[in-house]
C-alpha cells in the first residue's frame, strides 16, 4: 500500500478506463483522494476497490453521463460545494474519424456536448472556489488535432481547438489568482477511443501510438514542470515555443482601423 500526505481531492472525468483510469492511479499514488466520474458504474466500483487497496486513498465514485443535463449538474454541484477538491481533470470526451460528409450530425452534436459544453461547465463550477482559496489546478485533455484539424474529423478537431484556446484564456485570466491550468495534447493513444471513433487502434501505425501509461506520465511531468501546453510526443519544446511566438507576433496587427493594402480596391 502506498500512502503519502494528502494533496486534497482530484476529480477526474472519464475515469473508468483509458487515460482517466491512469490519471486516477497516478494521482492516488501522489497523495490525492479521488472523485471518479464516468458512465459505467461497474468499472467505477472496480477501480475504487483497486485504488483504495493499493494506495489507501479515499475514492468516491459518481456515475454520470455528462451529455445529460441532470448528470452534469450533479457533478457541477460537487465541484462548487466540495472545498477539498484541488484538482480537476477534464478528461471525458469522444472523437470521430469519419469525414464531414460521412458523419452523423446528431453524433457530432453529442461530441460537442461532452468535449466542449461539459468541459466548460465543469470548469466554471470549479474555478470560483479555486480562486477564492487561492489555489487549484485544472487539467484539460485536448488533442493534437486542436492544432492539426486536417488530420481527423473536423468537428472533433474544432472541439479540441476550443479546449486549447479555452485553456490559454483561463491561464491568462487565473494564473495571478493562484490557479494552474494545463492543456494536454496527446497524439494517438492506445485507448478505446479509437474503436468508438470508428478506426480501431490496431489499424494505426504502431510507431505513432503511445500507451496510456506513458502518455499520462509525460503529461504529469509537464504539469510538474509548469507547462501550460504539454504535447507528450513533441521532441523539442522549442518547436512549440516558436509556434507560440509566431502566434503572438500576429497580435498587434489582428485588429486595425484600415484593411491591409492587398484588400483595397485598385
Amino acid at each position: 500500500m502506498t500512502t503519502t500526505v494528502s494533496k486534497g481531492t482530484a476529480l477526474i472525468t472519464g475515469a473508468s478506463s483509458g487515460i482517466g483510469a491512469v490519471y486516477a492511479d497516478r494521482l492516488a499514488r501522489q497523495g490525492y483522494d479521488l472523485i471518479l466520474v464516468a458512465r459505467n458504474i461497474d468499472r467505477l466500483r472496480s477501480a475504487a476497490t483497486r485504488l483504495t487497496s493499493a494506495t489507501g486513498r479515499s475514492v468516491e465514485i459518481v456515475a454520470a453521463d455528462l451529455t445529460k443535463a441532470a448528470d452534469l449538474a450533479k457533478v457541477e454541484t460537487l465541484l462548487k460545494q466540495d472545498s477539498s477538491i484541488t484538482l480537476l481533470v477534464n478528461n471525458a470526451g469522444v472523437g470521430a474519424t469519419a469525414p464531414l460528409l460521412n458523419a452523423d450530425v446528431d453524433k457530432m452534436q453529442a461530441m460537442i456536448d461532452i468535449n466542449v459544453t461539459a468541459l466548460t461547465r465543469l470548469t466554471y463550477a470549479a474555478a470560483p472556489g479555486f480562486v477564492a482559496r487561492g489555489t487549484g489546478t485544472i487539467v484539460n485533455i485536448a488533442s493534437i488535432v486542436g492544432i492539426y484539424p486536417e488530420l481527423l474529423n473536423g468537428v472533433y478537431g474544432g472541439s479540441k481547438a476550443f479546449v486549447l484556446a479555452f485553456s490559454q484564456s483561463l491561464h491568462h485570466e487565473l494564473a495571478a489568482k493562484g490557479v494552474r491550468v494545463q492543456a494536454v495534447l496527446p497524439g494517438a493513444t492506445a485507448t478505446e477511443f479509437w474503436d468508438i471513433a470508428g478506426t480501431p487502434v490496431a489499424h494505426l501505425p504502431q510507431a505513432i501510438v503511445m500507451t496510456t501509461e506513458t502518455m499520462v506520465d509525460a503529461a504529469l511531468a509537464g504539469l510538474a514542470q509548469g507547462e501550460l501546453v504539454t504535447i507528450p510526443s513533441l521532441p523539442e519544446q522549442k518547436d512549440w515555443a516558436a509556434y507560440e511566438a509566431a502566434r503572438q507576433a500576429l497580435m498587434p496587427n489582428l485588429s486595425r482601423s484600415e484593411p491591409a493594402a492587398r484588400y483595397k480596391a485598385a
